[in-house]
């Protein structure tokens, strides 16, 4: 199968890739940092909302088409024309432009939690309505309707996957305020002192970025009539609190809990450490999967550790 694989340098991209070449695949990935492509790739190296590099990364032809590129949370929100331009217009050419290619495709769309709302509200499950207050969670709701409608229209076969916390992100900015989640294992993996923005008792939902990689693997040949129909499906998530996950943290990197300090920001806190009961029969029916439990979330996290 050949596959183009937007976003493809990001930290999520590179975990696909990987696992794309070793199931012997034919990849193609786009990204404007094109150097943290996995070798074996053949690389279209531009800025994604330029027809050009799409047209260069289509023009062989494709099988498959997984669109991870988006211009973040936190930079959406500094941003918006950023983020119009990127999360909404240039994918909707995409779409156009894959489906014209190649009509019928697969197209594995990566939403996010944030078309919720936020806070996110009490409880959230496959009849939560998509009510997005920020910049990102908005556009990428309006991108899931894109994707419905192509399909309803039979220009492609999409499948949307909203992603929970992935956990660990390198180190470095990264445009997004969930960012603290991954800097946690940063810091006691190399023995220093973390002070966690958000109390002990903050919830998040979180997933390991191979398991992720592993979802999105699942979702190029999964049988769309699994899906509801919105094509759109909430990730399984590890539901865990700040405290738990720093001190399955510590242990797993023998050092000591008294690394981590907490000095809770509301707003943050209420953004991204307030994740209410999570349940997502639709995904789970349809063959997604999440870490299992705590533990097995941080030693896959901490093995990807970049």
């Amino acid at each position: 199968m050949k596959v183009v694989v937007t976003g493809a340098g990001g930290f999520v991209g590179r975990e696909l890739v990987s696992r794309l070449l070793e199931a012997g695949h034919e990849v193609v990935g786009i990204d404007s940092h094109a150097g943290g492509i996995p070798g074996g790739a053949r690389i279209v190296a531009g800025d994604f909302g330029e027809a050009s590099v799409r047209a260069e990364a289509l023009g062989r032809g494709c099988d498959a088409l997984v669109h991870l590129a988006t211009v973040p949370g936190g930079a959406a929100e500094a941003d918006p024309a950023a983020s119009r331009r990127i999360n909404i217009d240039a994918m909707y050419d995409l779409l156009q432009e894959a489906a014209a290619l190649s009509p019928g495709l697969r197209v594995v769309y990566a939403s996010s939690i944030a078309v919720f709302g936020d806070p996110l509200p009490g409880h959230v499950d496959d009849a939560t309505p998509l009510s997005p207050r920020m910049i990102y969670g908005a556009h990428k709701a309006m991108m899931e309707h894109a994707v419905a409608m192509f399909s309803n229209r039979g220009m492609i076969d999409g499948v949307t996957v909203r992603l929970p916390g992935i956990l660990a992100r390198p180190k470095g900015p990264s445009g997004m305020k969930s960012a603290f989640m991954s800097n946690l294992f940063h810091a006691l993996k190399a023995g220093e002192g973390f002070t966690c923005p958000v109390s002990a008792e903050g919830t998040i939902w979180a997933q390991s970025v191979a398991r992720c990689a592993g979802n999105f693997v699942h979702a190029l040949s999964l049988d769309s009539a699994l899906l509801p129909p919105t094509r759109a499906v909430t990730l399984p998530a590890q539901c865990v609190t700040m405290g738990v996950l720093a001190a399955e943290v510590a242990r797993q990197c023998g050092v000591s809990t008294d690394l981590v300090t907490y000095a809770p920001d509301a707003e943050l806190e209420a953004a991204f450490a307030a994740q209410p009961p999570l349940a997502t029969p639709a995904a789970e029916r349809a063959g997604f999967a999440h870490d299992r439990d705590p533990a097995t979330l941080v030693a896959s996290a901490l093995a990807t550790l970049q």
